[in-house]
């Protein structure tokens, strides 16, 4: 099914993350976590890719197996980073073949020992690639509530993503963020810019203090006070740390649906317990 069809409805959704193994010998473990996370029934489940397509065959491999065997709508990531035009028609070829009909275009992380391919510089480029190949997928664009890195201001950021959405995107979904305020901010400026595409908001549940200084590094996100106050007294227990970063995470997320955000989207870390936990918290928020 198409994502563009479910988040055009008011329905409320709930999603999952999951990444492929980094490592052949990892494959068993994802896999097993996969289905239990599968099991739960979520709107849809994402599938990470590797940077620089490291892997993209365990990427395709994961989502033709949660849509054909496991039944769940799937959303596969492309990144075009590196990537040469023969390489991106291919990938583009294998998911039309296996059946995905959802594709997260992702321009990806720059690599300092890669070499930035022409043809792809932007995740645009790679939209316009998608939208043009003929096979009428379901494409899906990222968003950064707090600014891209690499943008020089937020009002540069929106302008870029305008382009992302003229391109061809259907929806977006948000990186990673900890205060809801900077999501609401941030969607006022978008839908002022003229972009009025369904927006996933992406949910992060930490459960180890680890994770903070990794969120941060990936997406240089704003940790409230409250959070750090949550890290700083539980950090060093890791079952009231994981019980302290579930409740943060699901407090976040009904805040959002109380406020009129029906798309969650959780980066679950191939944790079923977490995605689990996470679902059973809104069993009867979701079902309103």
């Amino acid at each position: 099914m198409k994502l563009s069809t479910i988040l055009n409805s008011k329905q409320p959704t709930l999603s999952f993350e999951v990444f492929p193994p980094k490592k052949d010998t990892d494959f068993a473990d994802v896999e097993a976590a996969v289905r239990d996370i599968a099991k739960l029934r979520p709107t849809f489940m994402s599938v990470t890719y590797g940077a620089g397509g490291s892997t993209n065959r365990a990427t395709l491999a994961i989502a033709e197996e949660i849509h054909r065997d496991l039944q769940v709508p799937t959303l596969a990531h492309l990144t075009c980073v590196g990537a040469s035009k023969e390489s991106i028609t291919q990938q583009i070829l294998a998911l039309h073949a296996a059946g995905i009909e959802n594709v997260m275009a992702l321009r990806g992380d720059l690599p300092s020992d890669l070499p930035i391919a022409k043809e792809y510089p932007h995740a645009a480029d790679l939209v316009r690639e998608l939208r043009q190949s003929g096979y009428d997928f379901c494409i899906g664009g990222a968003c950064y509530p707090e600014v891209h890195p690499e943008s020089a201001d937020q009002k540069a950021d929106i302008r870029y993503l305008k382009e992302k959405v003229d391109a061809g995107c259907d929806f977006l979904t948000t990186q990673m963020f900890f205060d809801n305020h900077l999501l609401y901010n941030f969607l006022y400026k978008i839908r002022e810019a003229g972009i009025s595409v369904p927006v996933v908001a992406g949910i992060m549940p930490i459960t180890n203090a680890g994770q903070i200084r990794r969120a941060i590094k990936l997406s240089s996100a704003t940790i409230p006070q409250r959070f750090r106050a949550l890290v700083d007294r539980f950090g060093e227990d890791p079952d009231a740390m994981k019980q302290a970063g579930i409740a943060y995470a699901t407090d976040q997320i009904i805040d959002l649906l109380a406020n009129g955000i029906d798309h969650i989207h959780v980066y679950s870390m191939n944790k079923p317990d977490v995605a689990a936990t996470i679902q059973r918290n809104l069993s009867a928020i979701l079902k309103r």
